[in-house]
């Protein structure tokens, strides 16, 4: 990289929980600074928000078409590179489609769209612009998510026959929706979060991680979605059957009301000669197990020799030595550091490594969409398989 990349941030204001999460991720490697940001559509936030980041007042707009239209019109060597949004579900798709039609890169969080027809749209307009879109599922950043994922790939545990991957949380046990909770009130409200409040929410960071582990794809599915909730008038609770490519089958379970739970978001992949498990709650482990060998544990950060050498690709993305927990913030900061070298690659008409190209795209959004739009129609028919459709 030449240069940093220069940020404009859409959503995130003042007490928006993840937009600070999106701006530690993005300044942890040095690679982006930000620039300018259409925050909050109340102009009295938005303008708090910009002056607390010690912006300038004339890069902070009252909505994202002004930021992208004037950001568009200013110097080559001034005005932003990319967007991040940080918005609800609703409001991802009009941002990302007018600034890649103005020649900017996009982050954006997940699940990427409200509909598979507007995933589909962003694919299309990815295509056509050459430009590059990054979307944040999390899960994927860790460097033992990425070691498991290498591991599978080069045959460690044989052909892939089970996937069990689940994401229990228990804080929307109670009906907080009414209570003020800005979060759990536009994520209950199907036309900010879309179709499914439970898999869009977290279902599809599950559905993601399975997918990216093992490299197989989801082709047909059974769900069962309830809302447990008096009150609430989306689900809050997921379960679902799984059929993958090359014969894997699996189980899904997602819920929001899974009452003392946090983030507990757990896989375990089993293959003719033996598994693996992973745990959000303990990331920087990762547990093998084979059939004829004592129980292994892989840590982030160590120098092991062979046979147990750790990848490139968990190794690009690990900053500190074993033993110093690397966490949330340096999983986000890992898909924010590999999408700035690929996109300062890109600009220097330089190919991007594979370890930089490790990052979810329009592609996962996609598919990502299409599980949503899948689970929902599993859960509304009477027929014991749907297939998966993108």
């Amino acid at each position: 990289m030449t240069r940093k990349l220069r940020m404009g941030m859409v959503g995130g204001g003042q007490n928006a929980f993840i937009g600070a999460v999106h701006r530690i991720a993005a300044f942890m490697d040095g690679k982006i600074d930000l620039v300018c940001g259409a925050f909050s559509s109340d102009p009295q936030r938005a303008a708090e928000s910009g002056k607390a980041l010690f912006l300038p007042q004339d890069r902070v707009y009252p909505d994202y078409k002004t930021m992208i239209e004037q950001e568009a019109k200013l110097p080559e060597d001034v005005r932003m590179d990319f967007i991040s949004i940080v918005t609800p579900n609703s409001v991802h798709f009009g941002p990302a489609k007018l600034a890649m039609e103005n020649g900017f890169d996009v982050v954006v969080d997940k699940p990427m769209t409200v509909s598979v027809a507007e995933a589909k749209e962003l694919e299309e307009i990815v295509a056509r612009t050459g430009r590059t879109l990054a979307l944040t599922h999390t899960y994927s950043g860790y460097p033992m998510v990425k070691q498991a994922k290498a591991m599978v790939k080069e045959g460690h545990f044989g052909k892939i026959r089970k996937i069990v991957v689940e994401y229990p949380q228990g804080w929307l046990t109670r009906l907080t929706d009414k209570e003020k909770n800005g979060g759990a009130e536009w994520r209950s409200d199907p036309a900010k979060s879309g179709k499914s409040l439970v898999m869009g929410d977290i279902g599809t960071h599950a559905a993601h991680l399975a997918e990216y582990i093992s490299g197989l794809k989801i082709t047909d599915l059974c769900a069962d979605l309830t809302s447990f909730v008096d009150g609430r008038n989306m689900d809050d609770d997921g379960s679902v059957l799984l059929r993958f490519t090359e014969g894997a089958k699996g189980v899904l379970m997602a819920s929001q009301i899974s009452a003392g739970e946090e983030n507990a978001v757990r896989i375990r992949i089993y293959g003719e000669k033996g598994g693996l498990e992973w745990a959000n709650e303990d990331p920087n482990n990762l547990i093998v197990k084979m059939l004829d060998q004592p129980r292994q544990l892989y840590r982030t950060g160590n120098a092991y020799t062979a046979p147990y050498t750790l990848s490139s690709f968990a190794t690009h993305n690990t900053r500190i030595p074993s033993g110093h927990p690397e966490g949330l913030l340096e999983a986000f900061a890992n898909i924010y550091r590999n999408f700035a070298e690929t996109v300062s690659a890109k600009r220097e008409g330089q190919t991007p490594s594979a370890e930089s190209l490790d990052f979810p795209t329009v592609a996962d959004g996609v598919r990502g969409m299409a599980f949503i739009d899948t689970v929902v129609r599993s859960h509304e028919s009477q027929e014991k398989w749907t297939k998966f459709e993108q």
